[in-house]
C-alpha cells in the first residue's frame, strides 16, 4: 500500500517527491530519477510512470542551486533513457513472444500491441526516436523492435538520439520555465497539461481503432 501511495503522490506532484528526495537523500537524490526513467523505458510492465513530468520537475530543481546540478542531471537522464531502451529491446528480442503468450503483462492490451506494431511498420527505425515522445508507446516501441527482429545496429543510433533529445527537452523546459511565477503557482495544473498533451497521440490512436472496429 505504501508503494501505491508513493506512486500516486509521484503522479500528482513530482516536484514534492523530488523535494523530499533532496531533503532526505542529499546528493543521492539523483538515484530515484535515474531508476524511474530506466524502469519506465526499460521494463514493459511499467509504462505508466511519469517520465515527462518527472524530468520537467527535476529541471526546476537544477535551476539556481535548488538541489540538482544541471550537467549531472542531464548526463544521468541520458544514461537512464538509453540503457532503459536497450534493456527493453533485449527483453523483447529474447523473451518477447513468451511474455505476450503468457498474458501476464496487463499493459500489453491487444489495442496497444496493434497500435505499436503499426507505428513501427509506418516509421521503421525512426519510430524508436519518435516513440520517445508518446507515453506508453515510449515503453512498447523498443520491446516490439527487439521482438520484431530489428537489428541492434539500426536500433542503437535512434535510441541514443531519442533518449538524449527527449530527456533534454523536458529537463530544459523545467530549467528555463519552471521558475516562472505562474508555473510555480499552478504547478499541478502544468503537470496535468504536460500529461494530457503527451497523451493526445495515444488517445487519437485509440479513437481511430474504435472507429475502425465499428466500421467493420
Amino acid at each position: 500500500m505504501e508503494l501505491i501511495s508513493a506512486l500516486i503522490d509521484l503522479l500528482k506532484n513530482p516536484a514534492d517527491a523530488i523535494a523530499s528526495w533532496i531533503n532526505t537523500l542529499g546528493m543521492w537524490a539523483y538515484l530515484p530519477i535515474f531508476i524511474i526513467i530506466f524502469i519506465e523505458t526499460g521494463l514493459v510492465v511499467m509504462p505508466f510512470l511519469p517520465g515527462d513530468s518527472l524530468l520537467f520537475a527535476a529541471g526546476i530543481f537544477s535551476n539556481e542551486g535548488k538541489g540538482f546540478y544541471l550537467p549531472i542531471l542531464l548526463g544521468l537522464a541520458w544514461t537512464a533513457a538509453i540503457l532503459g531502451d536497450q534493456c527493453n529491446f533485449a527483453i523483447g528480442h529474447f523473451f518477447g513472444k513468451r511474455i505476450i503468450a503468457s498474458g501476464k503483462v496487463k499493459a500489453l492490451t491487444p489495442e496497444r500491441i496493434t497500435e505499436t506494431k503499426q507505428f513501427l511498420t509506418k516509421w521503421g527505425p525512426l519510430a524508436v526516436f519518435l516513440g520517445r515522445f508518446f507515453p506508453f508507446i515510449r515503453t512498447f516501441v523498443p520491446f516490439f523492435a527487439g521482438m520484431g527482429g530489428m537489428h541492434w545496429r539500426n536500433f542503437l543510433p535512434w535510441n541514443v538520439l531519442g533518449g538524449i533529445t527527449w530527456s533534454s527537452l523536458f529537463i530544459l523546459l523545467g530549467y528555463f520555465f519552471g521558475t516562472i511565477p505562474f508555473v510555480q503557482d499552478n504547478f499541478e495544473l502544468v503537470i496535468i497539461a504536460i500529461v494530457l498533451i503527451s497523451l493526445i497521440p495515444v488517445l487519437v490512436g485509440i479513437f481511430k481503432n474504435l472507429i475502425k472496429k465499428r466500421a467493420k
